[in-house]
């Protein structure tokens, strides 16, 4: 867990542990495959599937695609000088700009 605190650490000041650990229990198996562990903000299928998994169903976002899609680029756009951008990371950035780190717990 320390791993993804550490990682999460180095796009914002405060870490809640606790929604890490929500995280990682939600994505589960999938952390277990190297490709599946990382979120590829080139690929645009990969893309709608955070939108549409993470954002809609998981934290309950209703805004509009256009509004959902401009947070996941803006994630992308900080998280640009890391080639291997962790989906625990880009999740938790996600869900920290909505407010919804508490619902992680």
């Amino acid at each position: 867990m320390s791993d993804y605190s550490a990682d999460i650490a180095i796009y914002t000041t405060a870490v809640d542990d606790t929604a890490v650990a929500g995280i990682v229990k939600h994505l589960g198996i999938a952390l277990r495959s190297k490709d599946s562990s990382l979120v590829a903000c080139t690929d645009a299928t990969e893309l709608d599937r955070v939108r549409e998994s993470w954002l809609k169903k998981k934290l309950a976002i209703g805004e509009d695609d256009a509004a959902l899609d401009a947070a996941i680029a803006s994630v992308c756009s900080a998280m640009a000088a890391d080639t291997t951008k962790s989906r625990v990371t880009f999740y938790y950035l996600l869900a920290e700009k909505y407010g919804k780190l508490a619902d992680l717990h």
